[in-house]
């Protein structure tokens, strides 16, 4: 079972996406947290700085990615806990676990160190800096898959955004689509299993 880390493993989605708005605000820039979530959220911050440049038509100042960063960091530190229900679903998983992120090694290690989940994973992180592509492409996942030495048909991915539903579809992986914080309609599709209540993650495993 491959997770995600943001939105799925420690609730910081919220917490980079308002910071990131009010960023984005003082650029001349403001989107709704709706808009944030849809064109952002799974796809790392190299393409998020792409998407920027290309609204704003211009180049973002070279140390803009680094000035959000420490206040998403101080933000975390203040704010940041685990997905409500996630440490009672990773009690109860039997299978083996992993997570894939489009986050850096750094920031996962921040937040699932946090919120006292990165000893549970440890040995068993990647990251979308490890590979050629990111998400929606599939090469996290079959990364992901190739290092726990499991076919990428018998891996269920936990994801809450459209580009990690997408990269788990095109890796042959079933996925589980986390929407608590998500529109259902943005994770639905062929090979997919849309749920709002982490705590309900096992059962959801062992029905398949």
């Amino acid at each position: 079972m491959i997770f995600d880390c943001d939105g799925v493993l420690v609730d910081s989605d919220r917490i980079s996406l308002r910071i990131q708005a009010e960023a984005l605000a003082e650029l001349g820039l403001p989107m709704t947290y709706e808009q944030r979530f849809e064109q952002f959220a799974g796809l790392g911050m190299p393409r998020t700085i792409e998407i920027v440049e290309e609204r704003l038509g211009r180049s973002l100042p070279a140390d803009w990615d680094a000035v959000l960063a420490a206040r998403v960091h101080e933000a975390f530190e203040r704010d940041l806990v685990p997905i409500p229900g996630v440490i009672e679903a990773l009690d109860a998983i039997v299978v083996k676990t992993c997570v894939a992120s489009s986050g850096t090694h750094d920031k996962m290690k921040l937040t699932l160190g946090l919120t006292d989940l990165y000893e549970r994973f440890d040995g068993r992180i990647f990251s979308t800096t490890e590979v050629a592509r990111g998400k929606p492409a599939p090469d996290l996942f079959l990364h992901a898959a190739s290092q726990m030495a499991h076919e990428p048909a018998r891996c269920c991915v936990v994801e809450d955004s459209k580009p990690g539903v997408e990269a788990a579809r095109v890796a042959g992986m079933y996925a589980f689509g986390y929407a608590a914080t998500t529109s259902p309609d943005l994770l639905d599709g062929t090979d997919t299993t849309v749920f709002d209540d982490m705590r309900l993650l096992p059962q959801l495993i062992n029905g398949l």
